[in-house]
């Protein structure tokens, strides 16, 4: 779809309407939601390490071992309820899953252990 032009100011044709000029508007305290700050990604990275990952992460892993990366997406989505956290969900594996043979590789198998807790 070509982009609108501009407004003429007459009220017929193709190009009608009043002739505005767009206001600036400053950000809203809301659009900063969900933004990761420092001190959140961190604790979430120690309840990681303490906690492990949860029964149906595990599963998930297991499937993206096998490759089989649709019936990852279909349980996470089954698990966490919406295709786009499922997504999510299934990148963020597939990332520790990275991160674990990067780990493996380099021979430190201790760190790979730990990361799949």
């Amino acid at each position: 779809m070509a982009p609108p032009l501009a407004k003429t100011g007459m009220f017929v044709g193709l190009n009608k309407g009043h002739v505005v000029t767009k206001r600036e508007l400053p950000p809203r305290p809301s659009g900063r939601k969900g933004e990761n700050v420092k001190r959140n990604w961190f604790v979430r990275q120690v309840i990681r390490e303490v906690a492990g990952f949860a029964p149906y992460e595990k599963r998930i892993i297991e499937l993206l071992r096998i490759c089989k990366d649709k019936r990852a997406l279909k349980l996470a989505k089954r698990k966490l309820g919406t295709h786009k956290r499922a997504k999510k969900k299934r990148e963020e594996m597939i990332d520790v899953l990275r991160r674990m043979r990067a780990a493996f590789v380099d021979g430190d198998k201790v760190f790979a252990y730990q990361i799949m807790l």
